[in-house]
């Protein structure tokens, strides 16, 4: 084997660099350890997704952004090699006033004809968000009937996935926060969501994630809805949610909770009154890309873990992949660059 030893020219090279060479080899650094991490996590027997937001397109042609179609590129290049068995879609399915009818060609030229790798044609489940809300909701609903892969059964439901290799399961509890909170007049709106339209169906709806929060044996605990409950960006917190959500997430030893609405990357960590960590994932950046820090003072002090708001990146993610024994949740950018890495237990019952 040989061995290479540093010469004094090469001694010198390197006490001649830069600060700015200097950096760019910590930033490689970061990035090797990134991927080395993303590469163990990968598991044979472990539960597989991704996590994606705000995808809607356009409603003029071609129907689909540059960004939406280099985040699906690389979602299927991701998914080549890790093969995911499920993929989560966090609402905003169609930009801007979401679709008429089941036959809507926007179902076809926004989402079929965008998500094309083969590794992608997984089940999809999906919620729906302010923008969907704008058109026939419904519609995305009965469209589950007329794909292979779209899984919207209701505007909010409970699903169980199982832990390839264990008896563990992760539940995940899909909510629709525009029928709880009431929707908002467009993204360039900062104001917050005035109260629900229909009192009785957002009620019925609060009482679903208490029951269902306080009866689930599941191993990891999520909680997916469109609106973030905490963000520093654009939209910022939803008080709706902070008032009401967040305690049952603190209450029932919720995992963390999944959403979207603002255009760009984010983990929040906050300690609940039981002194449990309750990690909060904004992925909303598939479709545009906004770099605005607007609410960066109106989240828990301490809070914010990661932040990533890019647009030359184009566009965003989330892979995530749990074992029995932990989960972790990595952020990706459209250039295939592993960004943030964070890593969750078990939960409490």
């Amino acid at each position: 084997m040989r061995t290479f030893r540093p010469t004094k020219r090469g001694m010198r090279t390197l006490r001649s660099c830069d600060q700015h060479q200097l950096c760019k080899m910590a930033a490689l650094d970061r990035v090797v350890l990134l991927s080395f991490l993303f590469q163990a996590s990968n598991a044979v027997d472990s539960l597989r997704f991704l996590i994606v937001g705000d995808m809607g397109g356009l409603p003029i042609s071609p129907y689909s952004t540059y960004f939406e179609r280099c985040t699906a590129k690389e979602m299927g290049n991701v998914a080549d090699r890790y093969a995911p068995q499920y993929i989560i879609e966090l609402g905003d399915n169609f930009y801007f006033t979401g679709v008429d009818n089941v036959t809507d060609p926007r179902f076809k030229q926004t989402f079929e004809d965008v998500y094309t790798a083969e590794s992608l044609q997984v089940p999809w489940y999906l919620i729906a968000g302010n923008h969907d809300h704008c058109g026939n909701a419904s519609a995305q609903i009965q469209y589950t009937k007329h794909s292979e892969r779209w899984n919207f059964p209701d505007f909010y439901y409970y699903k169980e996935f199982p832990i390839k290799g264990s008896d563990k399961f992760m539940g995940i509890l899909f909510i629709d926060t525009i029928l709880l909170c009431g929707n908002t007049e467009d993204d360039r709106s900062t104001e917050p969501p005035k109260g629900p339209a229909d009192l009785i169906k957002a009620d019925e709806q609060w009482n679903f994630i208490n029951k269902t929060l306080q009866t689930s044996k599941a191993h990891y605990l999520l909680v997916a809805g469109h609106y973030p409950v905490y963000s520093i960006a654009e939209h910022g917190p939803t008080k709706c949610l902070v008032d009401k959500l967040q305690p049952m997430l603190d209450k029932y030893n919720v995992n963390g909770y999944l959403c979207g609405h603002d255009h760009n990357l984010q983990h929040l960590q906050v300690t609940s009154s039981k002194g449990n960590l309750i990690d909060y994932y904004l992925s909303g950046m598939a479709n545009f890309v906004d770099f605005r820090e607007s609410h960066k003072n109106d989240v828990p002090k301490n809070s914010l873990k990661f932040h990533y708001a890019n647009i030359f990146s184009k566009g965003g993610f989330l892979y995530t992949e749990a074992t029995a024994q932990n989960m972790t949740l990595t952020f990706i950018n459209a250039l295939g660059e592993r960004l943030y890495t964070n890593v969750i237990y078990p939960r409490k019952i």
